[in-house]
């Protein structure tokens, strides 16, 4: 490391309406996204109309994950742009695309009125907003870490993935107050609209937080590649290892995060006889938990490394999963739902506390977008994505609602595997 980039890494903390700014923009990001796979069961009633239920359930979560078809173009556009425009640049025009694609989402006339073309614009929204959320990941979580002060990327990193907590919660509370609010009938006739138009209105009030934040250091202090081609092959030449074993960490945290905290809701509304009111209500707990816990997780990784915190936490993860979904649907109530979701939390927010910036010090600043997003969103696209989906399936033909478990057995060994092969680098003062 040259004496510049020496200094610039040793200078003070950053801001605190830096890190602010990055996480609630982080946050109003995530929502737009999270918020299509709340309401998917009233999708499929909207724009996927079947005599079949189930039909209209599975087209409805096939356009959710058709969503994150686009993700990888989004990493590979995005994870070029961040590492030779910057930070900063790169988290405004994901952003922009993001608000773009609410506003399909949102104004789209249903199938009983415009017929096929209905279907064909909801997918064109997703598929926009696939290639947005391609480019998030890996900017904030660059911007954060490479705004951490010596020996706190752990924390600052976890603050990534606190932001997609805090998007879900909101998206879990427009999901309160609209299926409160209003009837059953309105809620499937209309009321569903009304997150996505929240979604578009705050659209405008991210783009401005993000035209608030500074560019980072490391990215000042470091030269850049003379292109994308030639940094894609560098990438590939000097990192596939490591892009190989990012990969394969991503599978198990990805799963986690869309059987639990995604699908859930679809979930108790299908499978345990339940209200949307009742999963939204059950669920708000375990989030505001897995809130507060991650962060802390976060700092107790600068502590103890990244890895050991990870591989236990995918242990507890692939030893509890079955035990609960049974216990789930042997009680099949809202208390129930809430504990089970409490669990699946506090073993998450080990994840959540640690892998963000475990991905990230795999790879040096000047490649550092791109290294973290590709692996990343290739697992979320082929795992995470298409959860739902996979999960919808898996119950239909073994003909068992504890099948998701099944899946998330799954994901948690391949987490072990990946987070086996990472390099553990909390205790380096300084990033390439």
């Amino acid at each position: 490391m040259d004496m510049r980039q020496k200094n610039v890494r040793q200078a003070g903390a950053p801001a605190p309406k830096q890190i602010t700014a990055a996480v609630i923009g982080n946050a109003l990001e995530w929502y737009d996204f999270v918020v299509y796979g709340f309401f998917a069961s009233v999708l499929a009633q909207a724009f996927f109309p079947s005599r079949d239920d189930t039909a209209s359930l599975l087209l409805a979560l096939a356009t959710f994950g058709a969503g994150f078809c686009t993700r990888p173009l989004g990493a590979l556009f995005f994870g070029f742009y961040a590492d030779r425009k910057g930070r900063k640049a790169a988290l405004q025009l994901v952003m922009f695309a993001m608000t773009a694609a609410v506003a399909v989402i949102a104004l789209t006339p249903t199938y009983a009125k415009i017929g096929v073309s209905a279907p064909l614009l909801i997918v064109a929204g997703r598929l926009l907003q696939g290639f947005a959320t391609g480019g998030e990941y890996s900017s904030s979580t660059c911007f954060l870490i490479e705004m951490a002060p010596r020996g706190r990327r752990g924390f600052y990193g976890s603050l990534q993935v606190f932001g997609q907590a805090l998007s879900i919660l909101l998206a879990t509370l427009a999901g309160i107050i609209v299926t409160s609010v209003f009837s059953v009938d309105a809620v499937n006739e209309w009321a569903w609209r009304l997150p996505f138009f929240a979604g578009l209105l705050i659209g405008p009030v991210g783009l401005y937080v993000r035209r608030q934040l500074d560019e980072t250091p490391a990215f000042k202090a470091t030269a850049r590649a003379c292109g994308a081609r030639e940094a894609f092959v560098d990438l590939i030449r000097r990192r596939g290892e490591r892009l190989l074993v990012c990969f394969v960490a991503t599978i198990g945290t990805t799963i986690s995060f869309y059987v639990i905290l995604v699908y859930m809701p679809t979930y108790a509304k299908t499978e345990m006889g339940l209200t949307l009111e009742q999963s939204f209500l059950a669920q708000a707990p375990a989030l505001l938990l897995l809130m507060a816990l991650t962060p802390l997780m976060g700092v107790f990784s600068d502590v103890v490394g990244r890895r050991p915190l990870l591989l236990a936490s995918n242990g507890l993860l692939l030893l509890c999963a079955y035990p609960l979904y049974v216990w789930l649907q042997a009680e099949r109530s809202v208390l129930a739902l809430a504990l089970a979701q409490i669990a699946f939390c506090v073993m998450m927010s080990g994840i959540c506390g640690a892998f963000s910036t475990a991905l990230a010090e795999q790879f040096p600043t000047h490649m550092r977008s791109a290294g973290l997003a590709i692996p990343y969103n290739l697992a979320v696209m082929i795992f995470g994505g298409f959860a739902p989906f996979i999960v919808a399936w898996l119950i239909g033909f073994f003909d068992t609602p504890v099948a998701p478990a099944f899946y998330l057995i799954f994901g948690a060994g391949a987490g072990l595997l990946g987070v086996a092969g990472l390099h553990e680098r909390h205790r380096e003062s300084d990033l390439e």
